[in-house]
């Protein structure tokens, strides 16, 4: 396959997953705005576009909520943005016309035609629903239409990474500012894994539990835990390694540290320091995805998001 598709069939799994991502983030946390009478709601705003890693602006003596919707839905130059990722997945699916699907294509070229005026809308949270639905659209075409082959691998690769981020990046969340942030019933609702939870541990959504079930369940799609298996998984089918003892490679090595470090922490740990744990996560993310920039696209300079822990 040549480079340049793999890179742009890497870059679609990332830019739909982000959009996910970021419209579930979204959602959780302008309804805790609304709700909580107690909130600083310029500290929670400037707290949320950090762990986004949008650039906070500084000529504002105090942001509010409609300013931060605007900035991480709307504005299509902000990298982080809803707006920004569904163009950039469409940009790279034009790029790659001859191998994305005519399906895939209508998918994403309607979802982009019909942003402005679905992210504009007066009730956010239909809008953010909105988003998740056409990205679940997107990735059962992909599921259900594409070869398993590498093109469907280097999809399921950038998916895989981007989701480990975003579920780090929504789960920092947790505490907004240091007096408040969203209950873990909350963020689980967003991820859908409420129900799953349910089933899982049969009881009340505990803390230790409820970040138990986000961080290492190797069952739910959403865990840490499996999307980075996942990645794995990709990463070997993509490049196996051969001979008695072969070499993980850079980006195998950053996924598995982090995976490991989150199996053999105990639960009790991972919640107490959860902002910096989940940062260590981002920044295994940041180093695979730079690892296979280099080994699959060198000649290319990678998409970049603003404020990316690094």
């Amino acid at each position: 396959m040549l480079s340049r598709i793999a890179e742009s069939l890497f870059w679609i799994g990332r830019y739909i997953e982000r959009a996910d991502g970021t419209a579930r983030i979204l959602d959780v946390h302008s309804q805790l705005m609304l709700e909580d009478p107690w909130i600083d709601e310029d500290a929670a705003c400037r707290s949320l576009l950090t762990v986004m890693g949008a650039a906070v602006p500084v000529d504002k003596d105090s942001l509010t909520r409609s300013e931060v919707l605007w900035l991480l839905s709307v504005d299509r130059d902000t990298p982080s943005s809803i707006a920004f990722s569904i163009r950039q997945a469409r940009e790279n699916a034009r790029r790659a016309r001859e191998i994305v699907s005519s399906e895939l294509w209508e998918v994403l070229n309607n979802t982009y035609r019909r942003m402005p005026n679905r992210l504009r809308s007066t009730n956010v949270h239909d809008a953010f629903e909105w988003v998740s639905e056409r990205t679940a659209l997107a990735y059962g075409v992909i599921d259900n239409l594409v070869a398993r082959d590498e093109s469907w691998q280097f999809l399921a690769l950038g998916r895989t990474i981007e989701r480990t981020d975003m579920t780090a990046r929504l789960l920092a969340t947790r505490t907004l500012t240091h007096v408040s942030g969203p209950s873990w019933t909350t963020i689980l609702r967003s991820c859908g894994a409420y129900e799953p939870f349910l089933r899982a541990y049969q009881g009340a959504a505990h803390p230790s539990a409820a970040a138990e079930f986000l961080l290492l369940d190797r069952l739910f799609p959403r865990s840490i835990t499996f999307s980075i298996a996942e990645a794995e998984r990709c990463m070997r089918a993509i490049e196996p390694t051969s001979g008695r003892i072969g070499s993980p490679g850079a980006v195998l090595r950053a996924l598995g540290r982090v995976r490991h470090e989150l199996e053999y922490t105990p639960i009790t740990e991972l919640v107490a320091d959860l902002p910096q744990h989940m940062e260590t996560v981002q920044k295994a993310t940041l180093e695979a995805s730079d690892a296979i920039r280099q080994r699959f696209f060198p000649t290319q300079s990678e998409p970049t998001w603003i404020g990316e822990v690094g």
